[in-house]
């Protein structure tokens, strides 16, 4: 199964609302389209993104926020009505079985619930391995 069908399966509820998939949108509208709970959830995830690769690109990719570092994939994440999907591709998710086995998960994904709050730090580690091993496949 594929990052794109794993991510339609599991996210068809965010990707079919209008407007939230428009591929010409940037990162500030997408997370502006959501209410300001969920807004402010997707900005930490960012922000997180953001301060642990700074030389990786944003954009929109599959009608969600993603990040490249090295021309390839680094994470993405998306909002939805019930939780907040995290994609750090097999590998990153792999590499922290343990620590995300308490929440639902799909092949390369996870849902983060809206009403617990988000584990920054474990985001924080996964984003960290992402980059690192991003890292040595560009050597």
């Amino acid at each position: 199964m594929t990052f794109a069908t794993e991510l339609n399966k599991n996210e068809t509820e965010i990707l079919s609302k209008p407007n939230l998939c428009d591929m010409n949108k940037n990162v500030d509208e997408y997370i502006a389209a959501f209410p300001e709970e969920v807004q402010n959830k997707l900005a930490q995830i960012r922000a997180i993104v953001k301060a642990a690769a700074p030389e990786a690109e944003e954009s929109i990719s599959y009608g969600i926020p993603a990040y490249k570092l090295n021309k390839r994939p680094l994470v993405y994440f998306a909002g939805n009505k019930k939780h907040i999907g995290f994609y750090a591709t097999p590998t990153g998710h792999a590499a922290f079985t343990k620590e995300l086995s308490r929440y639902k998960q799909g092949k390369g994904s996870v849902q983060f619930p809206l009403n617990e709050p988000l584990p920054l730090k474990l985001i924080e580690r996964i984003v960290q391995f992402r980059v690192t091993e991003n890292n040595q496949r560009n050597k």
